[in-house]
């Protein structure tokens, strides 16, 4: 692993843990296990540090293991890693998303990588059959990025919902739009 990405991931586990303001560079050198120092060298300022962090959470988003199976099953996978596996990513995209709302530099990167698993599920939707592939694609992402928040974040989180719940909700979501 580059240590770039050594430092990538480190930062996502600092924002994760302690959110934005516990991001600096010398929290991330020690989440790294590096010298003092290290960070600054790959990322002389904060706002470089930030975009280090959220372009590594697009890399990890496209890696992310996925089921193989049936629609329903590669959706809810995705889910399901997202809650358990990749749970400490999703935390820090959370933080992301809100920092993007007030950091225009931060907003055009956020925005592509939410545009690339959009554009995915368009291209999945479309290859199943869908009527109208970027309106489902919404609902289906919708659908996604609520019940991971709600698994993560919200009240979901003192029961998160299981693989088989998650496969039973993705049927339903996919039958609605007429391609289950």
């Amino acid at each position: 692993m580059e240590r770039v990405d050594v430092i990538a991931d480190a930062a996502i586990e600092v924002i994760a843990a302690e959110g934005m303001r516990g991001l600096t560079h010398r929290a991330v050198d020690r989440a790294a296990g590096l010298p003092v120092g290290s960070t600054s060298y790959y990322a002389r300022t904060r706002a470089a540090l930030l975009e280090l962090a959220i372009a590594r959470i697009v890399v990890l988003d496209q890696a992310a293991p996925k089921s193989s199976g049936s629609l329903a099953e590669f959706v809810a996978g995705y889910a399901f890693d997202a809650i358990t596996s990749g749970r400490t990513r999703m935390l820090a995209r959370y933080e992301f998303a809100l920092e993007a709302t007030r950091r225009p530099e931060l907003r055009a990167t956020y925005d592509e990588g939410g545009l690339q698993i959009r554009r995915q599920a368009t291209a999945v939707l479309a290859a199943s059959g869908s009527a109208d592939p970027e309106r489902h694609a919404r609902i289906v992402v919708d659908w996604m990025e609520g019940t991971i928040f709600g698994a993560l974040a919200g009240t979901g989180s003192l029961a998160p919902p299981s693989l088989e719940e998650l496969v039973a909700s993705a049927r339903e979501i996919l039958a609605g739009i007429g391609v289950a």
